[in-house]
């Protein structure tokens, strides 16, 4: 502008641009550089899109598809295109799309109408797909652009009310910022939470593949410029389906639907709710154990920070509930010692492959329980990163069961020697009831993170910038070691609550907010902070912690080993206005892992303890 001139550092170099110079412009002097197509820049370390212009001194960063938040603006803009080709085809009969759930590499879509004041699904015909990828296909040619404008945050409640997108007028009826950005497709409005690409034109690879009453939105995986397969999971489908119609029953299956719960109050009665199903569900998977006979080895895997731990003990109560005595066992105690343990590509210990584990002294082992022997089981220190003996005797009789859990449960490479009838496999995840709207839902990858960062910061003193920088190392782990098998499972289970994210917030921001903003992680944390705005916070006179916890028997606790230990007399409790505090150390050691612990109490509900530091609370409800 006026012949002003601005100085970036551009891949170590430096180059000077007029000023006003839009990123999109000198994103094309550098695209031959790139595999990935450019959709993004990271200007002085802020994310910026690519109509925007460098109007000072700086460094650029360019992120592509391939490039983690790259990937996630591609498939928020294909999401758009989708929709407004959904609006052309069949806006003027009153048809509109419904973003279900993620599965795989894409998300899966229903077209809905309404009809008497109920939404009914329309079945979409071979037919239908070709117009619908046609539409979308005309709109990448024709290069339209995508607008963004920034808005009142009341005008935009006015807008989603006048479009008919009511879960968004809820959301915004919380939003406690100012302004919302409405991004634009040929006169097609709504709202998304991230960056989007400039235009149409960028949007070259996707499929749109029917499945179920609806489709699949597919997209691009590792390599950008070709569409994943979609191979169908119809277990994970099955689970998810039965999840959201919980949300539906509920009536909260939109974060607008639960922040309207929260702030009027019903959160008592959807905490209780929501346990109760939850123990339900528990039950009736054991009703389902005890039914498949000669059942030895309850085989629990599932991804990082999804309750394996938790589940296995809560699952093994109502084991004994109905006549077996099981008994919880982790994978972890047959890690290999750490100076035979497998190296990755770069060095560093593998933990996570099979090969990490004693493969061979764990089928040993189970196979002598099999024939009704007497084995010393190994205890991994990790301490010394090596495996010990102490006398940890086991014999199977006629009513024991091990609840094994850990990554490589589901593989039956981990297991190969063990007759197939002796195993029931169960893959646990948290798959979230929530959309965060009828065109966005919510990543159960986000969950699990948040749960995790809280986890971390409690129990092992890792803050949220070291688990931020472990998670795509972990994610990578998953995606090699726990998807691949999670449809060999005899059943799936669900280990989200459907309020979980508005407690966690509370724990879960403070964290976020202590990552610098000159750390990699920022921008990821920086994420994660806009996202649970989007929550109101459940009340902290709920007293609960919601992810970890397990029942036991009236006045008994457990130890991680499953043992248990008499609640009274051996600690000191203060019973005062509902609320026992055992403050004994000693007693307290064995369960610091842990969040909370159901007890039964002789009284008319559930009573949860939750861990804050050294003290456990027990609030009664009466």
């Amino acid at each position: 502008m006026n012949g002003k001139k601005v100085m970036l550092t551009i891949q170590g170099e430096k180059k000077e641009y007029p000023a006003g110079t839009s990123f999109l412009r000198i994103a094309q002097d550098y695209s031959d550089a790139y595999q990935d197509d450019i959709v993004l820049v990271l200007y002085n370390r802020r994310l910026r899109e690519l109509n925007k212009c460098a109007d000072g001194d700086g460094t650029v960063e360019f992120l592509t598809t391939a490039d983690k938040t790259g990937k996630k603006a591609y498939r928020r803009s294909v999401t758009l295109l989708m929709q407004k080709a959904v609006y052309n085809l069949w806006g003027k009969g009153n048809i509109s799309v419904r973003v279900k759930y993620s599965i795989g590499q894409g998300n899966y879509c229903e077209l809905v109408k309404w009809e008497n004041d109920t939404e009914e699904v329309v079945k979409v015909s071979g037919t239908e797909i070709n117009k619908l990828k046609n539409e979308m296909y005309q709109m990448v040619v024709s290069d339209i652009e995508i607008h963004k404008e920034s808005i009142n945050t009341d005008d935009a409640v006015t807008l989603f009310h006048d479009l008919g997108m009511t879960d968004k007028e809820k959301l915004f009826r919380y939003r406690r910022s100012s302004r919302v950005n409405i991004y634009e497709l040929d006169h097609y409005m709504d709202y998304f939470y991230g960056f989007m690409v400039p235009s149409t034109g960028y949007l070259r690879y996707y499929d749109v593949i029917p499945y179920a009453d609806g489709f699949m939105l597919q997209f691009p995986d590792k390599n950008t410029r070709e569409v994943a397969p979609f191979v169908p999971a119809e277990k994970l489908f099955h689970t998810l389906k039965t999840s959201r119609d919980w949300g539906k029953m509920l009536e909260i299956d939109t974060i607008g639907a639960l922040n309207d719960a929260i702030a009027a109050g019903k959160t008592q009665q959807m905490i209780l709710t929501q346990e109760a199903l939850f123990e339900e569900r528990i039950g009736r998977l054991a009703e389902q154990i005890v039914s498949a006979k000669d059942r030895k080895f309850i085989m629990i895997a599932g991804p990082s920070s999804s309750g394996k731990t938790t589940f296995s003990h809560r699952l093994s109560i109502q084991l004994a509930a109905k006549g077996l005595n099981p008994h919880p066992f982790p994978l972890d105690d047959y890690y290999r010692n750490r100076d035979t343990c497998p190296r990755d590509e770069n060095g560093e210990l593998d933990l996570e492959c099979l090969d990490a584990l004693d493969v061979e002294l764990f089928n040993h082992d189970m196979n002598e329980l099999l024939a009704g022997k007497t084995v010393n089981l190994p205890i991994f220190n990790f301490k010394t990163g090596k495996r010990e003996y102490k006398d940890k005797l086991m014999t199977l009789g006629k009513d024991d069961v091990l609840v094994i859990e850990g990554i490589h449960g589901l593989n039956d490479k981990l297991s190969y020697s063990l007759p197939i009838e002796s195993k029931f496999k169960i893959y646990i995840s948290a798959l979230t009831q929530l959309n965060i709207d009828e065109h966005n839902c919510l990543p159960t990858t986000d969950g699990r993170l948040i749960r995790r960062i809280v986890r971390d910061a409690r129990t092992r003193g890792t803050s949220a910038k070291e688990t931020i920088a472990m998670w795509d190392s972990v994610r990578r782990g998953e995606e090699k070691y726990i998807f691949p098998f999670q449809e060999g499972a005899d059943v799936m289970f669900n280990s989200a609550l459907i309020y979980e994210l508005a407690v966690l917030k509370m724990y879960a921001e403070p964290l976020l907010f202590a990552i610098d903003k000159d750390c990699p992680e920022y921008l990821e944390a920086k994420r994660l902070l806009k996202f649970l705005d989007y929550f109101l916070p459940m009340p902290s006179d709920t007293n609960v912690f919601l992810y970890d916890s397990m029942k036991v028997p009236r006045s008994f606790l457990l130890r991680p080993d499953h043992s248990a230990v008499s609640f009274l007399p051996q600690s000191r409790v203060k019973l005062s206005n509902h609320l026992i505090r055992v403050k004994s150390q000693k007693f307290l050691s064995p369960f610091l892992h842990m969040h909370s612990i159901l007890l039964f109490f002789p009284f008319p509900s559930i009573q949860k303890i939750t861990v804050p530091n050294t003290i456990f609370e027990v609030c009664l409800h009466y």
